[in-house]
């Protein structure tokens, strides 16, 4: 089989934070679900809820303080090292938490002791414990049993693995409850108190001018699951049971005011393609959509924070915020996610926020027309240039291209061939997460297959670091096949310059059928 693959690409200091956003973004995705089962809980159940229940409202506390953090860890030691990986971060996990009250518990005994009216300090829920201790507990472990790989004596090795884990485990547990959780109380003292600082200084929303410039290059995971999430998340368990931190990166407002205002005055492609994107983006939440709109013009990124600063200054003023973090950031997700005192101000912050980036963004582009006009005339292709630009920004994967129709460097892979001797029985897509996009892409192909009348073949979307070497054949986007092969050496590999739309679909049906024919009709 011949595949194609773009150069990895590797160095700069962008690239690395792309890796340890993606990193942080995998142990938090997975995992929105149960903080969806969260944020349904204290919306229901709480004193203050739809439908207050005293006895349910007492699982909020476990599920936050225990369950939510251990997910978050098993899920990072399992991208690392397996299900071996994930216990063992558990395990580490679980010193850090009873680390972390003990010495909540030592701080308010003192503070009684010394003024018996002092207010005592809530429990520290440790979701930056969970994404520092899991990275660490599986590399120790992964390394230790390098130590001994092949050295074991035939019959001891279920008895070596089962004692070596669970003494590591045993091992990280108390470093977690000593020295770890101190130091991670303090920094989440430190990033609250700059939270708080922001809040009463009233500069909360001068983190536009980070956050969003950040999105459109691909740098927000970091930011957003590395600090907004788990504050967030510790400001939701408090007595208001909502947080404006959810709302900084995941407000749809910006990104539709920019589509809507190329509606209105775009030109050529990006014209024709922005109602579609706006609707992509809006109500389906992939914001990723609206990142080559702003490339076209990166002043357009003005108006991008002039919205966002707009909907983070609306939620301040309107006190509003959400239950649980809005992912993906859809409309539908974010109210899904609003407190019940916050659905005004959640709207309006919407709906200000896209009618600022609108109105900056038609200054804009009405100063360029003429300009733009005339380069359109000259046969540039502005959208295809952005769309390029925004893959190159991501580090690889990227379906925007497809989702607007346009997948301008199809034709540069079509001539790769994809022919094999070997039987195609196990398909896997593969990106980073193992979502979105490979999950577009393996529902395109699971079609074809099916309209070719081809049933006994098995096509799954996973996360490069979920990869193993049983696979029959790995797709993934052209600048990933890199880090695919290297998860799974033994296995065929096809490089695609995005997931919906490429013809080496056509040439992998054509190969299936040709191996099973007794499924053809």
């Amino acid at each position: 089989m011949t595949t194609t693959s773009a150069p990895a690409t590797t160095g700069g200091a962008r690239v690395r934070v792309q890796r340890f956003g993606t990193f942080l973004s995998g142990m938090i995705m997975p995992n929105i679900p149960a903080l969806i089962a969260w944020g349904l809980l204290t919306a229901l159940f709480i004193d203050v809820g739809w439908l207050p229940n005293e006895q349910l409202a007492t699982i909020v506390g476990p599920f936050i303080h225990y369950l939510l953090p251990i997910l978050i860890a098993y899920t990072g030691g399992h991208m690392i090292y397996q299900v071996r990986g994930g216990v063992v971060a558990s395990i580490a996990l679980m010193g850090v938490i009873g680390g972390s009250d003990y010495l909540i518990a030592q701080i308010n005994a003192a503070a009684l002791a010394a003024n018996p009216d002092a207010s005592e300090l809530g429990q520290v829920h440790m979701f930056i414990g969970a994404m520092i201790m899991a990275p660490i507990a599986a590399y120790s472990m992964k390394w230790l049993d390098g130590l001994w790989d092949g050295k074991i004596r035939p019959g001891f090795e279920m008895l070596v693995n089962m004692f070596s884990a669970g003494i590591w485990g045993f091992v990280l547990l108390i470093i977690g409850f000593y020295p770890v959780a101190w130091a991670i109380n303090g920094i989440m003292s430190l990033l609250s108190g700059a939270v708080g600082w922001l809040v009463d200084t009233n500069l909360l929303p001068l983190t536009s001018i980070i956050i969003e410039p950040a999105k459109v290059f691909f740098l927000n995971n970091a930011i957003n699951h590395g600090v907004l999430t788990p504050l967030g998340i510790e400001q939701a368990a408090g007595e208001s049971h909502k947080s404006i931190l959810f709302l900084l990166e995941a407000n749809p407002g910006p990104g539709v005011g920019l589509l809507l205002a190329f509606v209105v005055f775009g030109i050529g492609a990006a014209r024709a393609s922005a109602p579609g994107a706006a609707i992509i983006q809006f109500f389906g939440g992939i914001h990723e959509i609206y990142f080559p709109y702003a490339l076209m013009k990166p002043t357009l990124i003005i108006a991008l924070i002039a919205g966002g600063m707009t909907g983070v200054t609306t939620n301040m003023l309107m006190d509003s915020g959400l239950r649980a973090p809005a992912a993906p950031g859809s409309i539908i997700a974010v109210f899904a996610q609003t407190a019940s005192d916050s659905y005004l101000g959640v709207a309006l912050s919407v709906l200000l926020s896209a009618a600022v980036t609108f109105f900056v963004s038609m200054i804009i582009l009405r100063s360029s027309r003429k300009k733009d006009l005339a380069a359109e005339a000259a046969g540039e292709d502005a959208l295809g240039a952005a769309l390029a630009a925004n893959a190159a920004n991501k580090g690889g994967e990227s379906r925007v291209g497809s989702l607007l129709g346009t997948d301008s460097a199809t034709s540069a892979t079509a001539s790769s061939g994809v022919a094999t001797a070997a039987k195609l029985e196990n398909i896997v897509f593969a990106c980073d997460a193992g979502m979105g996009s490979s999950a577009m892409g393996a529902s395109v192909l699971r079609n074809k297959l099916k309209k070719a009348g081809i049933t006994d073949v098995s096509v799954k979307n996973l996360a490069i670091a979920n990869l193993t070497d049983d696979i029959d054949l790995v797709i993934t986007q052209k600048e990933l096949t890199d880090r695919a092969r290297q998860k799974t050496p033994n296995a065929q590999h096809v490089s695609v310059d995005n997931f919906m739309n490429s013809p080496k679909y056509d040439e992998v049906v054509n190969q299936v059928a040709a191996q099973h024919p007794t499924d053809q009709a």
